[in-house]
Formats: C-alpha cells, sequence, structure tokens
C-alpha cells in the first residue's frame, strides 16, 4: 500500500503546484491521474497551445507549463500512480482515507485533494460499428508506448493538436503513418501544421483530407481500415494500428459517488476558506470545485492549492503552530537534500 500524507488525485497543473506548496510544509504528496502522463489537458489535449495568464509568462506553452511545474515539484519527490483512476475511498477510524483505483492499487492519505480538472477524461470514439471489438487488438484511442509501433503501419484520425504531434512524432518510429482528417484545415498549432506538410512533402506522412474512416477491416487483429474521401469511392488502407484521437471527454467518474456534494458536475466547497467538501479532511481545488464567484483558470487553481495546503497541515498537525515564511527569506529544503535560498549579504567593515 502506497502511504503519503497528502493524496492528489488529478496531475494537471494544480495538482502538480500542490506538490510544491505541501513540500514547503514538509507534507509528502502522492498523485493519481488516469493519464499516462502528468499535466492533465496541457499536456493531453493541448500541450503546444499557448497560455497568456500564467504570472510572469506574457506567453508559455501548455507542455512547457507543465515541464516547468514537474521540474519545481522534484526538489520534493512526489509520488505517481498514472493510467489509473481512483474508484473508491474509505474513511478509517483516525479519519485517514484509503483510495483504491481501477486495477487496485491502494493508497493510505491523511489527506485527499482532489484536482480532476474537468474530472476524469474518456476517450471521444468514432461512430464506427466494429470499433470497440478490436480495442487492445489494434486499435487505440491514447499513445502510451510509441515503441509499440516500431516499424508498424499505422492510421490516426483526427485533426487537432494530438493527432498531428503524434502523427509527426511516430514518423520516425513506425514504417508508414497515414493521417486522416474530415476536414482540409487542421486545428493544431501552425508549427505542427507546417511540420506535417513538410514531413508529407518527404513522403514520410500521408496525408488524407476530407476524408472519414468507417470501418475496420480484420478478425483477431486490425489489418486495415475503409476510408470514404468526398468525391470518391470507398478504399481500404492496410494498417496494423488505428488512432482514433478526437480528444477527450471529461467526467466526474466515480468521484461523483462518493457521498460529496455535487452542483453542475462540480464538488461544491466551503467558498474561499480552504475548499474543504462537506466530508472532513477531503478537498476539492481547481476547475473541478465550484463555490459563489468561482473562476476555472490555472492561476486560481494554483491559490486555491496553496491556501488547501495550509489547512491541510493544520489538520494534520492541530497542535503545531506554523509560522509562514516567505520563500526570499527560509529559503526552500527538497526531500532529496537540495537547498535553494537567496544569497547571503556580505558583512565586510569599511576601512
Amino acid at each position: 500500500m502506497i502511504t503519503t500524507d497528502i493524496l492528489i488525485i488529478g496531475a494537471g497543473p494544480t495538482g502538480l503546484f500542490t506538490v510544491f506548496e505541501a513540500g514547503l510544509l514538509k507534507l509528502k504528496c502522492h498523485l493519481i491521474d488516469a493519464l499516462p502522463q502528468p499535466g492533465g489537458q496541457c499536456s493531453e489535449i493541448y500541450p503546444k497551445k499557448p497560455i497568456y495568464d500564467i504570472p510572469a509568462y506574457p506567453e508559455i506553452l501548455a507542455g512547457d507549463l507543465t515541464t516547468k511545474l514537474l521540474e519545481q515539484t522534484k526538489q520534493f519527490e512526489p509520488g505517481f500512480t498514472l493510467g489509473e483512476r481512483a474508484e473508491t475511498i474509505d474513511k478509517q477510524d483516525d479519519g485517514t482515507f484509503i483510495v483504491t483505483t481501477n486495477k487496485g492499487t491502494k493508497h493510505h492519505a491523511k489527506i485527499v485533494a482532489i484536482a480532476g480538472g474537468l474530472g476524469s477524461f474518456e476517450p471521444r470514439k468514432p461512430k464506427i460499428d466494429n470499433l470497440e471489438s478490436f480495442e487492445d487488438k489494434g486499435v487505440e484511442y491514447i499513445i502510451k508506448e510509441p515503441e509499440l509501433y516500431r516499424d508498424k503501419k499505422v492510421v490516426i484520425s483526427g485533426g487537432g493538436d494530438s493527432a498531428l504531434d503524434w502523427a509527426i512524432f511516430l514518423s520516425d518510429v513506425a514504417s508508414e503513418v497515414t493521417l486522416i482528417h474530415r476536414r482540409n484545415e487542421f486545428r493544431g498549432a501552425l508549427d505542427s501544421v507546417e511540420k506535417a506538410q513538410e514531413l508529407k512533402n518527404l513522403g514520410k506522412i500521408n496525408i488524407i483530407t476530407p476524408a472519414e474512416v468507417k470501418g475496420i477491416i480484420g478478425k483477431d487483429k486490425v489489418t486495415g481500415v475503409a476510408v470514404e474521401k468526398k468525391g470518391e469511392d470507398a478504399f481500404i488502407i492496410d494498417t496494423d494500428h488505428f488512432i482514433p484521437l478526437f480528444g477527450l471527454s471529461p467526467k466526474l467518474g466515480p468521484i461523483g459517488n462518493w457521498g460529496l456534494e455535487i452542483e453542475k458536475n462540480a464538488i461544491k466547497v466551503n467558498n474561499t476558506l480552504d475548499y474543504q467538501t462537506n466530508i472532513p479532511g477531503i478537498y476539492a481545488i481547481g476547475d473541478v470545485n465550484t463555490y459563489p464567484g468561482k473562476l476555472k483558470l490555472i492561476l486560481c487553481g494554483f491559490h486555491e492549492a496553496t491556501l488547501m495546503c495550509q489547512s491541510a497541515y493544520k489538520r494534520i498537525f492541530p497542535d503545531k503552530k506554523y509560522v509562514m515564511k516567505y520563500t526570499t527569506v527560509g529559503g526552500v529544503d527538497g526531500f532529496d537534500g537540495t537547498r535553494k535560498e537567496a544569497p547571503k549579504a556580505v558583512v565586510k567593515a569599511i576601512e
């Protein structure tokens, strides 16, 4: 069983920043996320989209923000359970919690912080009759292990950043990559569109537009896809893998069955005091919560994480008085033995 002070459900920007704020209080964190990598929507849906309202960054790509947050948390050595969904929660007699994932991994924590963004994400699946019968047999909705596609033929369907980025990436891994989109125009970052066009010109990517995959060919596994291109007869493309990347659909998921107060698919918290839910010891921060005046912004999630950690500290150590020190004064002591502090002034007598 994994034990920690604060169990964070959701490894998006708010969840990651919680690790830093908790670390300043000497509280250990572990994160659970259904996605195979940290970053939430920033890394999964729009990694190359610029964000303009992060303090001190006039502009930063969503994927770069995730990278910097992970770098910031590294000194506090958080643990991760990725590719698993928090399924059940059981409150213990001593007020602590045991959270079990859909794969049976158990976590024991003094505090639970739900930072699940808009909820757990489920892939948006195209309407293809025999699609689900080929899941894990050549049909994948999320790319977890790029090496799975080494020297294989791959068909990717979609027109956003994820489809473009993976088509570009797999062009150096797979033996053949075909990108299919129902429109001529792509919705991805301009540099990704230009890179895909360049790779098409070099013969490293096949791009078919406007077209749609209408069927899966194969018996025990995928051997091809049936494609309909506007103005042309349907045809079949031989392939080993079909990867429809149409984004992820947010759902509150099993968390909605934990006895929490829910309002319009969000978790109600006690306004801006400390973002605690109706169950003492369980907090909700970031886009997953709701209260009067709520704004669904990343920077608001950072603020909520900060106040939540202060409240969590008082709950874990009710007899201790915490005196807040600015990092410019007290520095930052990482769990890995590192220390960051401002240079000391040199005291020297004037001769």
